[in-house]
């Protein structure tokens, strides 16, 4: 995990040598001062040599000039470090969701997703700048003040010395509880992002029913659960630095005790012990800064490790290194023995044998779990079969490119996503390069012209979240122009019009049979109305397919399924 990390300094790497190099010259300015203090207070003072004690505070002043430049250059160019390495981490997990399968989706909420790629990552450029940087810096000063301190006086070096394993045992023991509560942290914090996700998309659901008092409860919950994480965190890091800082002071107090000894004794001068506390503070400032590197460490780490986590998920949809492209087909379709199941333990599907000739319009009716939804699905590789193979124009579409495969094919559901923007970039979503005329031919050919021109800004109009701003027909219309734009040889509807009113049905029903036109095209039908027409329905039970022919072919049999299905539901009507 630390090698992955590491890797991400690449490219990176020519700013990360100016941050490590001007961190390297601040330290070394820092343990020049209280040699040059030692000097003034042994030599200069007792002298009365003011005018060499005058060139010195020159010296100083010069060289923090210099230490005031290159901590700029520290502050500014390491955290751009640190952020650009953030950015790249959430690109490269970003990019790698958009790789993973339906099923993946299945079992992940969006409000954790979201929590992954946006706080999980969060800590990552401050542990990206601050983590080299002080482990550099506190090698150097810790090496360089601990020559210095033992060269000043070798007995009081090893005195002072006494705490400093204690503290980093310490360190590290309290370390791995924070470690494990960070994780937890994120855990929660992704819970309680993905419960506020789910209520506000679904508050108009939640408005309806009149169950705000609900979902204020069990956000309440995840909430305090989240509370209650990140108060045993703290108590963790209050242990952690109330006992740093003791340590620190009982390492000063032992320093002045011994030092006064040392004066007595005449082992040591007053500016000797002066450098020494000085160099002590420096001595301890590293470690410090180590102790505090440590909670960033595992914070960063704990974030990190998520990162790698969801990284290393691999999508189940796998494409063949020499996969092939799919062009210029007809749109024959077979499905040859299929067998699927979203588990191993219950097949939704089982020996589904059927065959569409080019340019038919088959459907797919029966009682709602049946499959028939799942069915079409396997066909863009949503999923894949467990057994059997699907055949577009004899070739079996798991040999073919998913990229080709899914622009052959086009998609109109009844639960229809529209993005937050304009009507045009909706419709353009369907073939990206698409032109004005294009865009707008499409929206006549879905009857979807008309309303647009009377919105207040046409096609710039936006249309809210999800397309909030328009009716379900306008929605639906809008989805049918963005396929008319992606002019797919293979269509699949599903059901997308059960959810509408008979004169949004109307409509949308007579842009469907002009969209369905020369393509091969499968619908899944709730209403058996909308299917009279079909070349070949398919009915489709728990048992598999029982029932195949045309609408009147399917009536005239007595005890058949699709006659009952049809008898029950317009004798509702």
């Amino acid at each position: 995990m630390l090698k992955k990390f590491i890797s991400y300094y690449k490219k990176h790497f020519k700013l990360f040598i100016l941050d490590i190099g001007s961190a390297f010259i601040m330290s070394g300015i820092d343990l020049i001062f209280p040699f040059f203090i030692k000097e003034m207070i042994d030599k200069h003072f007792p002298r009365q040599n003011f005018s060499m004690a005058f060139n010195i505070i020159l010296i100083l002043l010069g060289l923090y000039i210099l230490r005031f430049l290159l901590q700029h250059i520290v502050h500014h160019w390491g955290h751009v470090v640190g952020i650009r390495m953030e950015t790249d981490m959430r690109r490269d997990l970003f990019s790698h969701l958009q790789t993973l399968d339906f099923k993946f989706y299945d079992n992940n909420k969006v409000g954790y997703l979201m929590s992954r790629i946006t706080n999980d990552l969060l800590n990552i450029s401050e542990l990206a700048h601050h983590g080299p940087e002080d482990l550099f810096i506190s090698t150097v000063m810790i090496l360089g003040s601990f020559i210095i301190l033992i060269n000043i006086n070798l007995k009081l070096a090893l005195l002072t010395f006494i705490m400093i394993p204690i503290m980093i045992l310490f360190s590290f023991k309290l370390g791995k509880r924070m470690h494990q509560h960070f994780k937890n942290n994120k855990e929660r914090l992704g819970i309680l992002n993905s419960e506020i996700e789910d209520s506000l998309s679904g508050i108009r659901v939640v408005k309806s029913f009149t169950n705000e008092e609900v979902v204020k409860k069990k956000f309440s919950i995840v909430n305090n659960n989240y509370c209650n994480s990140r108060e045993t965190t703290m108590k963790t890091m209050a242990d952690f630095y109330a006992s740093m800082n003791f340590f620190s002071n009982m390492i000063i107090l032992i320093t002045l005790a011994a030092g006064a000894y040392f004066i007595k004794k005449g082992e040591l001068t007053t500016g000797q012990l002066v450098a020494f506390i000085f160099y002590v503070k420096m001595f301890m400032e590293p470690i410090k800064r180590l102790v505090s590197f440590n909670e960033q460490f595992q914070k960063g780490m704990a974030g990190f490790q998520r990162f790698t986590e969801l990284m290393a998920i691999k999508t189940e949809i796998k494409e063949n290194e020499d996969a092939k492209k799919l062009e210029n087909i007809k749109g024959n379709i077979k499905y040859s023995n299929v067998s699927f199941g979203y588990n191993h333990h219950n097949k939704v599907l089982t020996g589904i044998n059927f065959s569409i000739n080019a340019g038919e319009t088959v459907a797919f009716v029966g009682p709602s779990g049946a499959g028939k939804s799942t069915l079409c699905k396997l066909l863009p590789r949503f999923y894949d079969i467990d057994k059997g193979e699907i055949l577009i124009d004899n070739l079996n579409i798991q040999n073919l490119s998913l990229v080709s495969l899914r622009n052959n094919i086009g998609i109109v559901q009844q639960d229809i996503f529209l993005f937050n923007g304009t009507i045009k970039e909706n419709i353009l979503y369907g073939r990206l390069d698409a032109t004005q005329e294009e865009i707008i031919e499409a929206a006549k050919e879905a009857n979807a012209h008309e309303f647009i021109i009377n919105l207040e800004n046409g096609y710039d109009t936006n249309i809210g979240e999800r397309g909030v701003k328009l009716s379900g027909g306008q929605k639906q219309r809008i989805s049918i122009a963005r396929s008319f734009l992606k002019n797919p040889p293979i269509l699949i509807l599903d059901e997308a019009t059960s959810s509408l009113d008979n004169e949004s049905e109307r409509i949308i029903q007579k842009s469907l049979a002009k969209l369905s036109q020369d393509r091969t095209t499968l619908v899944i039908a709730h209403r058996l109305s909308t299917v009279r027409n079909a070349d070949k329905i398919i009915v489709l039970t728990d048992k598999g397919i029982v029932e195949i022919g045309k609408h009147e072919e399917l009536l005239d049999k007595t005890d058949g399924v699709y006659r009952k299905l049809y008898t029950k539901q317009f004798s509702l009507v």
